[in-house]
């Protein structure tokens, strides 16, 4: 409800109050309080006041009676019908965008995934699992045998994983992947309308339009199609809020929720809270560069409820930390090779998106999971124009320079055109050099971007639409710039059956307290084995796999396991259907590794080059192979004394 004031009046604003205020108003406005002063206005506001002054706006302490806790408390929990519309609609968007998936919720696997989607339902069912079995749930033996996986090195999502174990372990972990997505796209859009709402506009529309952007870029799209750590992102915005609350004097109740907060998001991917952290730190910087006044107060609010925020997150955490860090199977950095941004994958259209089919551009995204800009020339010509209308905002000319760094950085080392390098250093070549940032893929610093683009977006609508005479022109250049980034519906497709040989339990018969050998061994390339060890209720472990894990005396990580010399053969004979030319040496290095995994059973499953496989065991073993099922078993318990 507004409450009109004229340019002598002083009126008292109650909760969710709004007032259009003259020159010298006065005004003490309670919770939530929204005001538009004139110049030189005095405004005594609470704690969650949102203010748009004039240039002589002045903000004095509040001294007046608030309302109690509980009642404050009440109001900010109760959604408008404005929230519920919006959560509903962000809900509606992404089940659109996993729809495919839902029509096979329990078999269906996402064609963008490549063998992502096997590795994230394997994390899934073994949290589940280790809960039923009161099993450690940061390693495991069941991959990898017997050198095993670290778990907390491998972005499990504990976060995710372990509430939603009552879901895997009804339907399955196919189902649980399924809602994680679509809960992460309309969650993590719901939670930047509502920090956008609360700390920057005043209109829900702007807001609304400002988590369609967060939610649903094309960023996260891509992600959707197999890495949910980068979809799941609710928490992010809370956490920007928390601190926020802090600098502007929030007492230690604000701390101790941000210490939660941030051992929560750990536990759902410390990925995206490292590149937060930098794009927050380089907005805030930017932004204290043009108020220099206001760094001083808030450095001086914030420092000490920040450092008891920082205490409680590493007390929470430091277990998992250890564990991920020194822990079995730890590792020190992963080497990914140059993973920077093609610059024209900031000006093309990702090609899930109605803009990408209509006019795809030359494919320069690293693969289906990782266009992590592709904001489409449109909408940067959009920021920009946003960013010189609005350039004496200084949030605004904030967000504009971290939209420019973050997309800098996501460049890479060399700046690279049309796949072709120019030899062009970019500031990347220092910064990967630092801890945490050697294990950073390059290119996802993009997504930094995508926050302040919706700032900027958000806070040129919100203009627009209170000086109505700009409103149509911007309506119509947002609606240019954001119909062709229109996501479409993932791609899924009926997953191939388990063989017979896992999903009739056959196994049980060659598998005592060894491993079982899958030919050709499970890697980032196949990683089939994994969901038909799911199927099998984990009643083996596997040799080989796909997971992050050290190597050699350095610990460099890589993924798949450490290359034993048969595994490699049995790898290169699959991709060329060639049967080796097998050696006295060659056989003795088989025996060596199937001891080396403590192998029970070498399994065959059908595979388009599975004569050439059969043979080349056959060879290395000095046995034929025999069928049971549907697939070839050689069972080594004897020759390898893996079950003594």
């Amino acid at each position: 409800m507004g409450v009109p004031a004229d340019a002598t009046s002083t009126p008292v604003g109650g909760a969710d109050t709004r007032i259009s205020g003259g020159a010298d108003t006065r005004i003490s406005g309670g919770a939530d309080t929204r005001i538009s002063g004139g110049a030189d206005t005095r405004i005594s506001g609470g704690v969650d006041t949102r203010i748009s002054g004039g240039a002589d706006t002045v903000v004095l302490p509040v001294a007046e009676r608030r309302p109690a806790a509980a009642t404050r408390v009440r109001r900010r929990l109760r959604p408008s019908r404005s929230d519920t519309a919006a959560a509903f609609v962000f809900t509606v968007v992404a089940v659109y965008v996993m729809g495919n998936q839902w029509r096979l919720p329990a078999s269906g696997y996402l064609t963008g995934s490549g063998q992502d989607q096997r590795m994230w339902e394997w994390f899934f069912a073994l949290a589940a699992r280790s809960i039923t079995h009161l099993d450690n749930p940061l390693g495991t033996l069941l991959q990898n045998y017997p050198q095993g996986v670290n778990l907390m090195a491998n972005t499990a999502m504990f976060g995710v994983s372990v509430p939603l174990a009552p879901i895997t372990l009804l339907f399955g972990p196919t189902v649980t992947w399924t809602f994680v997505l679509t809960f992460g796209l309309a969650s993590t859009a719901f939670s930047w309308y509502w920090f956008l709402g609360r700390y920057a506009v005043q209109s829900r529309v702007s807001a609304a339009v400002g988590g369609l952007l967060c939610g649903f870029a094309p960023a996260l799209i891509s992600h959707a199609n197999g890495h949910p750590n980068f979809v799941v992102l609710p928490l992010l915005p809370v956490i920007l809020a928390c601190v926020i609350r802090l600098s502007r004097g929030a007492g230690t109740r604000t701390a101790v929720v941000l210490g939660l907060l941030v051992a929560l998001q750990i536990a759902l991917g410390e990925e995206p809270l490292l590149i937060t952290a930098v794009t927050f730190a380089v907005f805030t910087l930017v932004f204290f560069a043009f108020r220099p006044r206001f760094a001083v107060t808030a450095i001086r609010n914030a420092t000490g409820p920040l450092l008891l925020a920082a205490v409680i997150a590493v007390v929470l955490t430091a277990g998992p930390l250890w564990w991920q860090f020194f822990g079995p199977q730890s590792y020190r950095f992963i080497d990914h090779g140059p993973m920077g941004n093609d610059l024209k994958a900031l000006t093309q259209f990702p090609r899930q998106s109605l803009g990408g089919r209509l006019t795809p551009g030359q494919d320069v995204a690293i693969n289906a999971t990782e266009e992590n800009s592709y904001f489409g020339w449109p909408l940067l010509v959009v920021t920009l124009a946003g960013a010189i209308w609005l350039r004496r905002v200084a949030v605004a000319r904030a967000a504009a320079v971290t939209i420019v760094v973050m997309c800098v950085v996501s460049l890479g080392a060399e700046l690279t055109i049309g796949r072709e390098a120019t030899g062009i250093e970019l500031p990347w070549s220092w910064l990967e050099r630092l801890p945490l940032f050697e294990s950073v893929l390059e290119t996802r610093f993009a997504m930094g971007a995508i926050p302040a683009i919706a700032l900027l977006v958000a806070l040129a609508l919100d203009r627009a639409l209170r000086e109505k005479v700009t409103l149509i022109p911007w309506t119509v250049a947002l609606a240019l710039a954001l119909v062709p980034l229109t996501p479409l519906p993932l791609n899924a497709v009926q997953r191939a059956p388990a063989p017979d040989f896992f999903a009739d339990g056959t196994w049980r018969r060659y598998v005592d307290d060894g491993s079982l050998v899958t030919v050709p061994l499970p890697r980032p390339e196949d990683a089939r084995a994994l969901t038909w060890q799911v199927e099998s209720d984990f009643g083996f472990p596997l040799a080989g796999g796909y997971f992050v894990g050290p190597v050699g005396p350095e610990k460099k990580a890589k993924y798949g396991p450490e290359d034993r010399p048969t595994a490699q053969l049995l790898g290169k004979t699959q991709q060329t259907g060639v049967v080796p030319e097998v050696t006295d040496a060659m056989r003795a290095q088989a025996l060596a590794d199937l001891n080396y995994w403590r192998a029970d059973v070498l399994v065959l499953p059908r595979d388009a080059n599975e004569r050439a496989l059969r043979l080349t065991v056959d060879a290395l073993l000095g046995t034929p192979g025999h069928r049971v099922d549907d697939v070839w078993v050689w069972d080594v318990r004897t020759l390898v004394g893996a079950g003594s």
